[in-house]
């Protein structure tokens, strides 16, 4: 691809979208001075656009922006909305519940429902409810290093589990070390954490052997950068490494409740001691669960018993609200289906093979990755099989012209990577317009 080219072309495709935008900008400039670089939250400047969208109205897997511009919705919050915007049984559970107090600290019998239906979906676990799948994970690790009197968790290099200091780690000429670019980072985060290759069983039994790893922390596929999947065997591997050298298995299913019915735990059998998922699992509301099989809930138990009363470290005030369990029932019952699973694979199945056949039909050496209702195309060829391989396939420049060309032609994708969901209200039309203008891009890309 020529560099010059994709100059223009990026150029071209920022001030169209620009163009398309006066109310937004206009109304940027005088509102958004209130806030730390003109954001509420920073990484929205990160949206590859040239200044952020305005979003007015969110409905089904569609999103209607300051100026009316009407964007077929791929991103859906980057999975937060991954059932669609929302749904039905989640609306009417919010506002059924607004009428009866918000937050109380105390449960309601929307909790009781709630916990059976989270063992019914994702397996007999001991539950607990956090807000964001941060703390959860955060959560999780407090327990797992309290029942096996270990200080390090290993995660794997590029992973995703959102901003828990520990899981701030890379490996740099093979040694684990902090992230480059974390913000007012002063603690040694190798006291704490370890760092392995995905897919290298050899790297995870080598930092367990040190006898220090409380837990693995790990995502069943790699999604921070470019998607990287399991090879065969490796997380059955991790299972029977983690049993072998006294380590908790902890899967964060956060981003691959994708996968399917369960998420990708469920759909292939995995065996964690204790799950994480966030995000979507209460229909968009703040939301994360995380569970410990039954028997390290009792050492758990055991250990508490013996703790000095006083603060765990553990929970936030406004945790197991009776709003989350009203839309976590409502998500588990009514969302969370098999029906609706079905209707985002088969749409998932569509979008990965249209998307395939326009990179072959263009020769680009590109490759098209799905698990369930998520869907990538990675501008490097592939597989990839593990962080240092994603962070090499990772072409910022062509990514974020495709990105914004994408706008321009209606369709939204995830920010951050070349992301894509399909939901069970993603209709096969919203589907072909994003087929038709990933064609249009890569006919002016590779002219």
């Amino acid at each position: 691809m020529n560099r010059t080219h994709l100059d223009v072309f990026a150029r071209r495709e920022a001030d169209a979208y620009a163009l398309a935008r006066p109310l937004t900008q206009a109304r940027l400039e005088r509102g958004a001075s209130e806030y730390l670089d003109g954001v509420p939250m920073h990484w929205m400047k990160d949206w590859p656009m040239p200044f952020p969208m305005l979003v007015t109205k969110a409905t089904e897997a569609k999103l209607t922006d300051y100026d009316g511009n009407r964007l077929d919705d791929f991103c859906l919050g980057d999975t937060g909305s991954m059932f669609g915007h929302s749904p039905d049984p989640v609306a009417k559970a919010i506002r059924k519940q607004a009428e009866n107090g918000l937050t109380y600290m105390l449960p309601t019998t929307a909790a009781l429902e709630a916990g059976r239906l989270l063992t019914q979906r994702f397996g007999d676990f001991k539950w607990q409810i956090a807000t964001t799948a941060t703390d959860a994970n955060r959560f999780a690790l407090r327990v797992a290093r309290a029942v096996t009197g270990r200080p390090k968790v290993l995660v794997f290099n590029g992973c995703y589990h959102g901003t828990v200091d520990d899981t701030m780690v890379e490996l740099q000429n093979g040694i684990t070390a902090a992230r480059q670019g974390l913000v007012g980072q002063v603690a040694d985060l190798t006291a704490t954490a370890a760092c392995a290759e995905f897919n290298d069983l050899t790297s995870v039994e080598d930092q367990l052997k040190t006898g220090q790893i409380a837990a693995i922390l790990t995502e069943p596929v790699m999604t921070n950068s470019c998607m990287v999947l399991p090879d065969d065997g490796f997380l059955t591997g991790l299972r029977e490494l983690a049993t072998q050298y006294g380590a908790l298995l902890i899967i964060d299913e956060t981003h691959t409740i994708s996968s399917g019915l369960g998420g990708y735990t469920g759909v292939h059998g995995l065996d964690p001691d204790i799950f994480v998922v966030g995000k979507c699992v209460a229909g968009g509301m703040p939301t994360a669960v995380w569970g410990l099989r039954p028997a390290i809930a009792e050492r758990f138990k055991e250990y508490d018993a013996q703790r000095p009363a006083g603060h765990s470290g553990m929970g936030t005030t406004l945790s197991a609200n009776p709003m989350q369990f009203a839309c976590l029932r409502a998500t588990l019952s009514d969302v969370m289906t098999p029906e609706n699973y079905a209707l985002m694979e088969a749409g998932a199945a569509r979008l990965a093979a249209g998307l395939q056949l326009v990179i072959q039909k263009y020769e680009a050496p590109w490759h098209v990755v799905r698990v369930g209702a998520r869907v990538e195309f990675i501008c490097a060829p592939g597989p990839l099989r593990n962080g240092t391989e994603a962070a090499a396939a990772h072409v910022p420049l062509v990514e974020a012209a495709i990105h914004t060309a994408l706008l321009n032609r209606g369709c939204l994708i995830a920010p951050f990577h070349n992301m894509m969901l399909v939901s069970p209200v993603t209709k096969k039309k919203q589907i072909d317009r994003l087929i038709a203008a990933f064609d249009d891009i890569l006919s002016d890309l590779f002219a």
